[in-house]
Order: structure tokens, then sequence, then C-alpha cells
């Protein structure tokens, strides 16, 4: 299944999901701080959603309410939804 998620709060503009199930296949962020963001989307790749949401759910960046890790946790949450 293949999940768009636009983001709220943060550099990045989008979010890009593939998912196999409950599994993350892949993960593209446009735009925001593009090394750091490569190195989420490779550390999630292959990972539970669950697992994912989890551990990232909740970060900020600086005095922000949210975060690109965080973003992610939100589209995955609405990716499993319309699963």
């Amino acid at each position: 299944m293949n999940f768009v998620y636009q983001t709220e709060g943060t550099c990045s503009s989008r979010i890009d999901l593939e998912m196999e199930g409950d599994v993350v296949k892949t993960v593209r962020f446009t735009g925001g701080c593009n090394g750091n963001l490569q190195g989420l989307a490779r550390l999630v790749e292959g990972m539970r959603a669950q697992d994912v949401i989890r551990k990232l759910r909740g970060i900020r960046c600086g005095m922000k309410p949210t975060s690109c890790p965080d973003q992610l946790s939100r589209a995955l949450e609405q990716a499993l939804s319309q699963a």
C-alpha cells in the first residue's frame, strides 16, 4: 500500500510511505534536513509500523510541538487506520 501524508509544523512538507501489511517498506520525505531524514527513513525500513510509532511519537524539534520523526509516526498511524 502506498500512502501520502502532508506534514504540519515541520520543515518537511510531505511523507510518502510504502507499506506491506504492517511493515514499513520505504519512506521518502519532501523537504527538511535531507541527510537526517534519509537516515531516519533507512532506519525504519523493514520495521513494524507500531514499533516505529512507539519510538518516534512525541519527539519535538526545538520549541515546536512536533518534529519530522513525530510526523512520521502520525503518518504511519493514518496509514494503518486506512489499511
